[in-house]
């Protein structure tokens, strides 16, 4: 019968003595026949059996690895910052670098191991050129283009403002040297982030193109780098991945000038309320309250109302999804900017419930809180009087601080399972009911605890100080609003019919087919 060598060549591998036994089925056509005499076999046997062990041999050595796996040279027009470190990473992932300038002498700048040529050797030695020099210089290649066509050219220029340009820098790139095959990448990290290790922050890299060849080339480099290659797509999505480094916090735009805003309305809101009412009428100077007694007051308002904001754009988005008897139609631009920024809403008002958490508890050692202590103690030990305890006072005392402490709990796993790493390692499901769920329970718990920490305060003619109430009482406006319209929703002739509706089920469909061609339209 003839030889088998693939059937156990998996189980050979595994020790030293079945690797010696693989040795004459990896030897040549000569060494295979010659092991074959003095088996008794007859000639014609002996020839197909070597023809056989022959054919196997060939087969596992297709399956040896390449030892050499040697890269192939990359070529890097520009030696400035970006292109020197860019090529010290690509040399210390083993790839052969030559760096293209139009002074080629060798600088003490340049790594050691590249060589510097002029720009028509350099494109000369390499199938994959790097651009690593600005827009407005890149007429020198007009001359090359001879030379470049059917070459990677991979752009990773950057501008100084948003859509400087009519056109990406990468199209650009593509007009002037028609012939190559253009890829725009590497213009998401920076210099430092290449010389420093390529830190978290900085790992992914977009990579888009026409030639998809071309692209995956530049992707392979991306991943031998230690980076993470993300495709866009087509040169087209160049302009967009251009304007991303030069983007400046989009998504937390709104929130931070809202939470500045808020910010800013509830210091002199408080400020005319407790330090100049109190000047003016009570000829008192509590203008010390500026720095904690004020603060602690601004911080859980704006904390609330942030975290109300957080889910007014869903209930409202419900509302209008009810209205209109179908989710084909689109939500207006202002409520689309708004529902995507919830995330960074969530956060600035969790950084406001921290502030608040630390001002509340240096409040002990406050010298204006001691004084107050000691002066009542005093002033009771003169007159030999006590205040009876007053167990509705405890009651309110402890089930504000309760309902504090559970509020800040909830409100700090909500911020935790925001947290790409956390987020990701759990499914849709459960992510929804922490931040739908227990984001609802979480603005009972802090709007409760407000509603108890004012108490009797609401009727208290002192608490309206030139007609303005308290600001935790304004703060309990939008936060008592989207509690009620939630619980509204929830009955279940509306609940049943918004799944229904977010389900696919329209209650008009000629009207969600006028507003599909509307949509339609408008994208063309």
């Amino acid at each position: 019968m003839p030889v088998r060598l693939s059937g156990f060549l998996h189980s050979a591998l595994g020790n030293r003595t079945s690797l010696q036994l693989l040795r004459p089925a990896l030897a040549p056509a000569a060494t295979a026949s010659h092991q074959l005499e003095g088996t008794g076999l007859p000639r014609g046997e002996r020839r197909r059996l070597s023809a056989q062990m022959n054919k196997n041999s060939s087969n596992i050595m297709a399956l040896a690895p390449n030892t050499s796996n040697k890269r192939e040279t990359v070529c890097i027009f520009g030696t400035g910052d970006f292109g020197r470190a860019l090529g010290q990473k690509m040399i210390q992932s083993g790839y052969p670098v030559v760096f293209g300038s139009r002074s080629p002498q060798t600088s003490n700048l340049i790594p050691k191991e590249a060589e510097v040529l002029s720009h028509t050797e350099a494109a000369q030695k390499a199938a994959i050129i790097i651009i690593a020099i600005q827009r407005q210089h890149y007429d020198f290649l007009t001359p090359l283009a001879e030379i470049l066509r059917g070459k990677v050219l991979v752009d990773v220029s950057n501008n100084l403002k948003i859509n400087q340009y009519p056109e990406s820098n990468a199209e650009y790139l593509a007009q002037l040297v028609p012939g190559a095959k253009v890829v725009k990448a590497f213009n998401t990290v920076s210099a430092w982030a290449l010389q420093s290790g390529t830190l978290d922050a900085s790992r992914q890299v977009f990579v888009c193109g026409d030639d998809m060849e071309a692209k995956q080339m530049v992707m392979d480099i991306v991943r031998a780098l230690g980076l993470t290659p993300l495709d866009q797509g087509s040169l087209l999505a160049a302009q967009e991945i251009e304007n991303y480094p030069l983007q400046l916090f989009p998504m937390w735009k709104f929130p931070i000038f809202l939470s500045l805003g808020l910010t800013a309305f509830f210091f002199f809101y408080c400020l005319i309320r407790d330090v100049i009412y109190s000047y003016v009428y009570e000829n008192k100077d509590y203008s010390f309250f500026i720095a904690i007694s004020i603060p602690n007051r601004i911080c859980p308002v704006v904390a609330l109302i942030l975290l109300a904001l957080v889910y007014l754009p869903g209930v409202l988005a419900a509302i209008i999804q009810l209205y209109r008897g179908t989710k084909y139609s689109r939500f207006p631009d202002w409520l689309d900017k708004w529902m995507l920024c919830r995330k960074q809403l969530g956060l600035v008002a969790l950084a406001f419930a921290f502030l608040h958490v630390f001002y509340t508890l240096i409040i002990p050692i406050r010298y204006y809180v001691r004084w107050r202590t000691e002066d009542g103690i005093i002033s009771k030990a003169l007159s030999n009087k006590t205040d009876p305890f007053n167990n509705t006072n405890g009651w309110l005392s402890d089930s504000y601080l309760a309902l504090g402490i559970l509020g800040f709990f909830f409100f700090v796993l909500l911020g935790i399972t925001s947290l790409p790493s956390v987020s990701n390692s759990v499914n849709w499901r459960e992510f929804r009911f922490v931040q739908s769920k227990l984001g609802y329970l979480t603005l009972i718990l802090c709007t409760a605890h407000t509603l108890v920490y004012g108490g009797n305060r609401f009727l208290s003619p002192s608490s309206y100080r030139w007609y303005l109430p308290n600001a935790y009482m304004l703060s309990l406006i939008i936060p008592c609003i989207v509690l009620i319209l939630k619980f509204v929703l929830i009955f279940p002739c509306l609940d049943r019919q918004l799944t229904q509706i977010r389900q696919g089920w329209e209650r008009n469909p000629q009207y969600s087919e006028q507003s599909h061609y509307i949509i339609n339209k408008s994208a063309v």
